[in-house]
């Protein structure tokens, strides 16, 4: 075969990546539409009456608003985790002692469900913001630091050792060479703790507050059983988790960290 016949044009590359799924949606749309009109559900809502529920919102301008509460909480819950998390995973991958000490403790609370937190963040800080924001600092912060702490660990010995027969000053050592090595791991747990944070956050406005997607869901339920605004809700929620995860993984095009996903 020659090498012109082997070479793949790009629009066709990137239609191969794009036409599968979407033809498995237009089939899960398709059986979801059948099945309405099959059982001639009272309740259970149509994709297009799907559809005309989120175009209702949009006219109004409360979705906007549901949308902008639900990102400005995982903004400041997951900013902080990172804040926090990143410098902190490093610390204890670099300091045995250090991860001696808070690794049983943070291997302890990591298991516990961000849910089972949730009267606990009402108790301490109120029905308001900073609930939820803490709620989603404790979801995302455990697996920044594990993933760190982790990235540290499984850095060559070798090399650190190369470099300090050289006479390489550790400060220049974990600037130039742990830091960049441990990245990728970083970016994983930026993509778990971005995924969590987002599923904490709209569990959180179900129950103790009045905005954001979470209090649309339930607010649609209770309000005449709008179950057609519930399902657009709910498709919007996995739409914007999708787009998180990827704006996370354009962190991995970076020169520092491409190394470690070239295929």
């Amino acid at each position: 075969m020659s090498a012109n016949a082997r070479t793949v044009h790009p629009l066709g590359e990137r239609l191969g990546k794009v036409l599968p799924p979407l033809m498995v949606l237009g089939v899960v749309v398709a059986v979801w539409w059948a099945v309405v009109v099959k059982t001639e559900s009272a309740i259970f809502p149509t994709p297009w009456q799907v559809v005309t529920g989120a175009m209702e919102l949009v006219e109004d301008g409360t979705l906007w608003e549901h949308i902008r509460a639900s990102l400005f909480r995982v903004g400041a819950g997951f900013g902080l985790a990172v804040l926090v998390g990143i410098p902190l995973g490093l610390w204890m991958g670099w300091v045995g002692a250090a991860y001696r000490t808070f690794n049983p403790i943070f291997q302890m609370l990591r298991p516990i469900s961000p849910i089972a937190w949730i009267p606990v963040a009402i108790l301490w800080f109120g029905v308001g913001e900073v609930s939820p924001i803490f709620l989603i600092f404790i979801s995302s912060v455990f697996p920044l630091i594990v993933q760190t702490t982790s990235g540290v660990h499984t850095i060559d010995r070798r090399y650190l050792r190369a470099a300090a027969n050289f006479g390489v000053p550790r400060s220049v050592l974990f600037r130039q060479v742990v830091i960049p090595a441990v990245l990728p791991e970083i970016i994983v747990g930026m993509r778990i703790g971005i995924g969590v944070a987002w599923l904490v956050v709209v569990a959180a406005e179900m129950i103790a507050l009045r905005s954001g997607l979470g209090y649309l869901i339930m607010d649609s339920r209770n309000a005449g059983n709008r179950y057609d605004l519930v399902i657009a809700a709910m498709i919007i929620i996995g739409t914007i988790g999708l787009m998180l995860d990827g704006i996370t993984r354009l962190l991995e095009k970076l020169k520092t960290v491409r190394w470690r996903y070239v295929r």
